[in-house]
């Protein structure tokens, strides 16, 4: 029997027109533009502004552009996953929800919360399902409204985080190029370095936590960027290892865009060059499930058929991965 692999065969995605400026969090918080720039690499990042308005609308609005360029009608669409930290709601999911404003019926979805590695966790499940033939055309969407758990009085954390969405289409191919080979870990221990305090089962809301500000993200930085640094360089040289990957083979490392110095770290543990790597961090910021997504669309028209790319992340958990695939099309021809 012919293997059967599943490929990514277009990308969409979605940022929010409102752009908050370091100039403009200087005037919110304690901080300055060559302070955020030194140390996280971030110049300005899109917030989604509205009554109303979630992660979903966001994610439907990628999902739209996706299934207009692959010429994919709503109703063929038999499965699709949501990476998110973000819901609009703790249920129903947020998959559920993009699925009825897009008006895709025919499909069964589901939410994965893996902090940062959501969408990367999401792209290697969904092609589980690619693989074993059971499933034809599965979309997984990365999205956050990080600007909802943002607490912009607190210096430390604001800067880092912005609001986008993206989706990709998964499609069974017998050629050799789609996703190749996935390497997913994560460790408990992190949770106590990153999480949100209150709002869950454990600490339901109440007028307490709302006062101590605990809806909001907590970061111990320190902590995080050195598992980060550490685990994501080294998941991302053992998939090298792994398949044989060169410095010269490689075409694209596409990392989570949480800090420039780790993006750094990750590409010299590999041997490769600045410009083998997909960098948006200083535009948007850190989007959290939406990085990696929001990364192959705006690259889309650079990639050729063949090419050799590795994901990776590190989020929350903690956990963290890397994923090899080969592209699947032509990206200047969409």
């Amino acid at each position: 029997m012919t293997k059967l692999r599943a490929a990514i065969t277009g990308v969409g995605g979605y940022v929010p027109e409102y752009i908050l400026t370091n100039e403009e969090l200087s005037r919110m918080v304690d901080t300055s533009d060559e302070w955020i720039m030194s140390r996280i690499g971030i110049k300005e990042r899109h917030i989604l502004k509205g009554e109303g308005r979630g992660t979903s609308d966001m994610g439907a609005e990628a999902v739209r552009q996706l299934l207009a360029k692959t010429g994919t009608k709503p109703e063929e669409v038999d499965m699709l996953i949501c990476g998110v930290v973000t819901p609009d709601m703790l249920f129903p999911a947020t998959a559920n929800i993009i699925a009825d404003k897009t008006n895709i019926r025919n499909a069964f979805g589901y939410d994965i919360n893996a902090g940062c590695s959501s969408f990367l966790y999401a792209l290697s499940t969904a092609s589980k399902f690619i693989e074993s033939g059971s499933h034809k055309k599965v979309i997984v969407v990365g999205a956050d409204k990080m600007s909802s758990i943002v607490d912009y009085t607190d210096r430390a954390t604001c800067p880092i985080f912005g609001d986008g969405a993206a989706a990709v289409l998964l499609e069974p191919t017998t050629e050799e190029v789609g996703v190749v080979d996935s390497i997913l870990q994560s460790d408990g221990i992190g949770r106590i370095h990153l999480h949100q305090k209150a709002g869950g089962s454990a600490k339901p809301p109440t007028y307490d936590t709302i006062a101590a500000r605990e809806h909001y993200v907590y970061q111990e930085g320190q902590s995080v960027f050195k598992w980060a640094v550490s685990k994501m360089a080294d998941v991302s040289a053992e998939m090298m290892d792994r398949h044989g990957i060169t410095p010269e083979t490689l075409t694209w490392l596409v990392p989570h865009q949480a800090n420039m110095r780790i993006i750094e770290a990750t590409a010299n543990r590999m041997g490769i060059q600045k410009d083998q790597v997909m960098i948006n961090i200083e535009r948007f910021g850190n989007t959290t499930s939406a990085t990696l997504p929001l990364c192959l669309w705006e690259w889309e028209n650079q990639l050729k058929k063949g090419d050799n790319i590795i994901l990776a992340a590190f989020g929350a958990g903690f956990t963290w991965g890397s994923l090899y695939l080969k592209w699947a099309y032509d990206g200047d021809k969409v």
